[in-house]
């Protein structure tokens, strides 16, 4: 599924400690708590992204180990390249059945999701997405499971024939976005070439800034130069002016240092569609 992790340096217990929680029997009510505790701890974001490739021209993940280590140190997450198969990682540790799946955008298997099976039942789970997916969600669906904040409306649509799951994002009640699930184990090795694509010049989050933080609570999201907070599903929207006020935000709202943050953004034009 994922690469093998020795655990002699307590990556396991330190990753549960990141999210603030303990160790209990795998069941639904623990994994949707694992869920949410991701959301709101380990964001989604592509400022490590970014900074990574500033410094030594990486275009990979980082490593489980350096991936906590940022986590614990700077405040960073990753985007679904890393959240989904880290959490994946530390699910199976925990003893849930689960796997990878490739999910298919504009272009086969450039999403990466994860499939639980708990209680009897199956679910999606998609820390990788941006998006306010405080629960497992369930597969086996006789009608749409509709997530909604903001001007953002998540519709996860019934199983087709071939057992794949379509999301469909609308944002501001035009279809912004779409994933298809493929329900395929794969290693975490299969996506190596649509991760390091995902470097490329023109890619998405080498032009686009999104940050997002999600809670039942308080949530936050920056995407270019718009932040926009949730109390509860109440917004508020403004719009930063500068890089300055930018980082500032990002530190504030993130906990990312704003000279981390400033190096990572070093030539970035901040024009693109993170929902393209």
């Amino acid at each position: 599924m994922s690469p093998t992790v020795r655990d002699d340096i307590g990556v396991f217990d330190k990753y549960l400690a990141l999210l603030g929680l303990e160790l209990e029997p795998p069941t639904f009510d623990y994994l949707s708590r694992l869920v949410r505790a991701h959301l709101s701890r380990i964001p989604f974001e592509n400022i490590s992204k970014l900074l990574y490739l500033q410094r030594d021209g990486r275009r990979a993940i980082p490593d489980f180990k350096t991936y906590l280590d940022a986590a614990e140190n700077f405040h960073f997450g990753g985007t679904c390249y890393s959240n989904n198969p880290y959490l994946c990682l530390l699910l199976r540790k925990l003893g849930f059945e689960v796997e990878l799946n490739g999910a298919d955008m504009q272009n086969p298997d450039v999403h990466i999701v994860i499939r639980v099976r708990v209680d009897g039942r199956e679910y999606l789970v998609d820390v990788g997405y941006a998006a306010p997916f405080l629960e497992p969600m369930p597969t086996d669906l006789n009608s749409d499971f509709v997530v909604e904040l903001g001007i953002s409306r998540y519709v996860l649509r019934p199983r087709d024939e071939q057992g794949r799951s379509r999301m469909d994002l609308y944002r501001n009640g035009e279809l912004a976005h779409t994933y298809i699930v493929k329900p395929i184990p794969r290693e975490h090795g299969f996506f190596a070439p649509a991760i390091e694509d995902s470097y490329r010049p023109t890619a998405t989050f080498m032009n686009s800034l999104l940050l997002t933080r999600y809670s039942r609570e308080r949530s936050v999201v920056i995407y270019n130069y718009g932040l926009t907070e949730f109390n509860g599903t109440a917004a508020t929207v403004s719009r930063l002016k500068d890089r300055k006020q930018l980082v500032t935000a990002i530190e504030r709202h993130f906990g990312i240092p704003q000279a981390l943050a400033d190096e990572a953004l070093q030539g970035v034009e901040l024009s693109g569609n993170a929902w393209s």
